[in-house]
């Protein structure tokens, strides 16, 4: 959805807006101020990790209960119940499903076991954008809600083809919202590393670009896929998709929406502010 006029979004009766770019950009924290100002929140990575993931997610609990005969016990007389208590702000049951490849013993799990639970987490993506247009509706609906916000993942350029005017994900969230990038600065990027590495959020990585990578940090650091430490590699290749990723961002806001910087969504405290920065976004377009 883009616009002719400056304060057309402001404007609208129902406003919907989608945010995107990398993990660490300030998405959930402009969800968070606006669900005080009445504003629904659909958390894409919630929905991965509930609708879509969840079976996958207990399913790994449970396996892992199963190696202590205790557990096992308990789990086959249904004596006890795992569940996943994963939420917007603690993505951790997803991240610990997705894993990281490498040395068994600190963690990590195998290459292609790795690159499977990728593949499962591309389709539930897709999906879960998908879904984007149900609880648009939903919202106002079932909760009263006029204004909504789609909080997406990281990964939302992986699963969508930014030049495809016809791409079905972004065509479905173009129809009804204002589609804003959020770009970091190059001055963030350590910033945004450095957050990646203290609280490590799911990520999907192109198959294409895992394997290049995961092969290229085989041969730089010398160490066999048994060898490899899985913090090490989760972490140089987080630094490596930044760069990977940007071109992919740009064609998207290029073609169907609108970019800010890191610090203009840092700048934004309120409803207010947000709808001073649709007015500037808008005007900087056209």
């Amino acid at each position: 959805m883009l616009f002719e006029r400056p304060r057309a979004f402001r404007e609208q009766k129902r406003r919907s807006l989608v945010l995107f770019g990398m993990s660490g950009v300030g998405k959930t924290r402009i969800a968070s101020l606006l669900r005080d100002d009445d504003w629904f929140h659909y958390s894409v990575d919630y929905r991965i990790g509930t609708r879509y993931m969840g079976e996958h997610i207990v399913d790994n609990f449970k396996t892992e209960a199963m190696k202590s005969p205790l557990l096992r016990e308990l789990l086959m007389s249904d004596s006890i119940y795992i569940a996943s208590n994963i939420t917007f702000h603690n993505l951790s049951p997803l991240s610990t499903y997705l894993g990281k490849p490498g040395d068994p013993a600190r963690g990590g799990i195998a290459f292609e076991e790795y690159v499977r639970r990728q593949r499962e987490h591309r389709e539930a993506e897709a999906n879960a954008m998908l879904d984007t247009a149900h609880f648009l509706e939903r919202a106002k609906r079932v909760y009263g809600y006029d204004h909504f916000l789609c909080d997406t993942s990281g990964s939302l350029c992986e699963v969508v083809e930014p030049d495809d005017p016809d791409d079905p994900v972004m065509r479905s969230l173009a129809e009804q919202s204002m589609i804003v990038y959020i770009r970091e600065e190059d001055a963030h990027t350590e910033e945004l590393a450095k957050r990646f590495d203290s609280d490590p959020k799911p990520m999907y990585y192109n198959e294409g670009f895992l394997r290049e990578t995961w092969a290229r940090y085989l041969t730089e650091s010398g160490a066999t896929p048994e060898e490899v430490d899985p913090d090490a590699f989760i972490r140089w290749a987080y630094r490596q998709v930044l760069t990977w990723r940007g071109p992919r961002y740009r064609g998207i806001a290029d073609r169907w929406g609108y970019t800010a910087t890191m610090a203009e969504i840092a700048a934004v405290r309120d409803e207010a502010d947000l709808m001073d920065l649709s007015e500037v976004l808008i005007a900087r377009r056209g």
